[in-house]
């Protein structure tokens, strides 16, 4: 659906508009406020995206007597375009790149070359202490690499430009 900004209203996939009919605002239990905009149309008899465009098959009402509906959070729309902004970006897909190398990385390195099965001891502080001690000793094993390799001063590696 097409957005129009200084109308705020959608255009559907026949040229029907959409327009505002009312705004819900919801508490979650965690106490965050969202608030969705809702907009109807006012007629859809006839159209022959219908049965495409409206979803929701447990409904009571016949299909030829529904119209659309749509709900949208306008926060979580801008917030949403923020993030795919960023995580586009150049350094964004660098910091993915490096999670994936890094982070999977450092799970197999520690399962494999550090030949780490179980915890050896029981109860929670004993295996806290014992993650302590492992991610100690992986980090001194990185910190061993990145001196013999001359990478002190970097903690990300480069995108490669094909």
């Amino acid at each position: 659906m097409e957005y129009h900004a200084d109308r705020d209203s959608y255009i559907c996939r026949n040229g029907r508009e959409l327009t505002v009919t009312n705004e819900r605002r919801s508490k979650t239990a965690g106490g965050y406020v969202s608030v969705k905009t809702y907009y109807r149309s006012p007629d859809c008899t006839g159209c022959p995206y219908k049965t495409e465009c409206i979803k929701g098959n447990n409904c009571k009402t016949p299909m030829e007597k529904r119209n659309k509906v749509l709900m949208v959070s306008k926060t979580m729309s801008q917030k949403r375009a923020e993030d795919l902004e960023r995580i586009t970006s150049e350094y964004g897909t660098m910091l993915r790149m490096n999670r994936s190398i890094q982070a999977e990385g450092s799970f197999a390195d520690v399962k494999e070359d550090m030949n780490f099965r179980r915890y050896l001891y029981r109860g929670k502080a004993n295996a806290l202490a014992e993650s302590i001690l492992l991610a100690m000793g992986r980090n001194i094993n990185r910190l061993h690499c990145k001196i013999q390799t001359g990478r002190t001063g970097s903690h990300l590696f480069s995108l490669k430009t094909a």
